[in-house]
């Protein structure tokens, strides 16, 4: 080894081995490609070792580079837990909390239980992670997550919060054009809104003894969000929320047990942001306002 490479190149050459590229590691870290090209060329030579095949497809790590990767992998986790050892030391309400949620509660749900959430914490700033996919809280891409599975991760504090009822709904314009479905069987004489790729109403409809296949859907969609807009417009049958059926105006729940089922909530954070007020403040607001919104007797409002 020349010298020790300084942890700027270990960053920019683990982006270039997980993206595979120059240029997509540029974008993950927010510097310039050229800037990362020649933190990888320094840190080869300050190493004295090649790390990369050049190609014109891109940069492909050696055998070299893949150990170094899982290593640096490991680095880059650790510092992460510190950084939250250190947030979770500050002993103030003030700055920012980092929330993740699915599309659906972050667009319907959140909106109103951050409203008491402010006016109680006007000091605490909020970032919202409107996203299906699951963020890493151990890497700091969120503060607190609102998932609607159980985490496993013995660094996490989690609660469950309920359960989600979902059920079958339609706008009533459009139950008045073609009528109301009374039972399961009705249903393929109506406009079905659904999923575009996933599979997962098709099969718990076949566990049902109700055949369904995508061509069943006559509006499809792998966004939740947009299918909700396009029931609200009255465009045809889907599923919902409950509670959320229940507090949209000229939406109605229809007279159907498809026994879809609930989506449990849960609540996590890291253990050690747990002891930082502002997160514990949050944590424990959005707990109390999730509860009221799955387990209350009136509809969210």
């Amino acid at each position: 080894m020349n010298r020790e490479p300084d942890w700027a190149l270990w960053r920019s050459f683990a982006a270039v081995v997980a993206n595979g590229s120059l240029s997509g590691a540029a974008r993950e870290l927010g510097i310039s490609q050229p800037t990362v090209g020649r933190h990888v060329e320094t840190l080869e030579a300050d190493l004295g070792l090649p790390l990369f095949e050049r190609s014109l497809t891109g940069l492909k790590p050696n055998a070299t580079a893949l150990r170094l990767f899982d290593s640096v992998s490991r680095a880059q986790a650790l510092l992460a837990e510190a950084a939250i050892v250190a947030q979770g030391a500050l002993d103030d309400f003030g700055g920012t909390v980092r929330i993740t949620a699915s599309e659906m509660i972050s667009n319907h749900v959140l909106p109103q239980l951050l409203l008491p959430i402010r006016q109680r914490y006007p000091r605490i700033a909020v970032e919202i992670v409107p996203s299906d996919s699951a963020e890493n809280l151990l890497l700091r891409e969120a503060d607190i997550a609102i998932r609607m599975f159980r985490p496993t991760q013995l660094e996490l504090v989690t609660r469950r919060l309920g359960a989600i009822e979902i059920i079958p709904a339609a706008h009533a314009d459009y139950l008045a054009r073609r009528g109301t479905p009374r039972q399961i069987t009705d249903l393929y004489d109506h406009d079905l809104i659904g999923f575009d790729r996933s599979d997962a109403i098709e099969t718990h409809a076949r566990s049902l003894g109700f055949p369904l296949t995508r061509d069943n859907f006559q509006l499809r969609s792998d966004s939740q969000p947009h299918l909700w807009a396009l029931m609200v417009a009255g465009l045809g049958i889907g599923f919902g929320q409950a509670k959320l059926v229940a507090s949209t105006p000229g939406m109605v729940a229809l007279p159907i047990d498809l026994k879809i089922p609930p989506l449990d909530v849960w609540l996590t954070t890291h253990r050690e942001l747990f002891t930082s007020h502002r997160i514990r403040a949050i944590y424990d607001a959005l707990a109390e306002g999730l509860e009221t919104y799955i387990n209350g007797k009136a509809p969210f409002r």
